[in-house]
């Protein structure tokens, strides 16, 4: 296996109340690789610590025990070279889409010929280009999550966070999302951790899923997608026998009880 980008070993995760003296394990003893520019999508049932395992690798949490890097380097805090796509699309309101995306490059103080240039690239590459002078509230919310994602990849992070970002929009919107981000990634090859409760979703994404016991989670096992990228299409895929086997076989471990 390649060098991995990021490394987890023997990670526990505690969320910690101190009004309340009250503490819960989320995850404990996670040992998990990340491939530079591989596609991982995280499952398990809900409480197994799966967006808490994202929040760590973000900085946003540390470690109770064990270690998080990238490469040599141990994650202490955020970074810029970490981006997070939340379910929620955490967009501002009044600002343009344009301006969305470009709001990270503002903060870096790009000039803002540069920046908008660099949006509208962006903007162009998740299909809304049309949209860049609309605002968030004039546009579907699958639109809006593509803001989201346009606005992290502006920001060329090394690392794309997606934490649940599909779970809020319908069926047939949710699949053409993921066809799109499948795409764009092929386009502009990062590193993805996308957490997810669909089996489905992470089958049809992933060149790997982490499957999280119940909580606190550890992985009970990684498994390869080998169906070739040319067939992530949802007019195809769910007639491949391929497919079929791993989104069962996948399903039958976050159903599995047994720790």
């Amino acid at each position: 296996m390649s060098t991995p980008k990021i490394s987890i070993r023997d990670v526990t995760l505690v969320h910690v109340n101190d009004d309340r003296n009250q503490s819960h394990v989320a995850v404990e003893g996670v040992d998990l690789d990340i491939i530079e520019n591989e596609f991982l999508c995280v499952v398990g049932p809900s409480g197994c610590g799966k967006s808490t395992l994202l929040s760590a690798i973000a900085g946003f949490m540390p470690p109770m025990a064990g270690t998080v890097r990238i490469g040599e380097q141990d994650i202490t805090r955020p970074g810029a070279d970490r981006g997070v796509v939340f379910q929620e699309y955490a967009l501002l309101p009044w600002k343009s889409v344009l301006d969305n995306v470009a709001l990270g490059l503002k903060f870096r103080k790009i000039p803002k010929a540069e920046r908008e240039k660099t949006a509208m690239e962006y903007l162009a590459m998740t299909g809304l280009a049309d949209a860049a002078h609309k605002f968030p509230h004039e546009l579907s919310g699958g639109m809006r999550q593509r803001v989201a994602v346009a606005r992290t990849l502006a920001n060329t992070p090394e690392i794309m966070m997606m934490d649940e970002p599909f779970a809020a929009v319908d069926a047939q919107t949710r699949m053409s999302l993921q066809e799109e981000l499948l795409r764009v990634w092929d386009k502009h090859k990062i590193t993805v951790m996308f957490v997810t409760h669909s089996v489905e979703e992470a089958v049809f994404l992933a060149d790997r899923v982490a499957v999280l016991t119940p909580g606190p989670g550890r992985v009970r096992e990684t498994v390869t997608i080998d169906i070739p990228r040319e067939e992530r299409n949802w007019d195809i895929i769910n007639a491949n026998p391929r497919y079929i086997e791993l989104r069962d076989h996948v399903m039958k471990l976050v159903r599995d009880p047994s720790r």
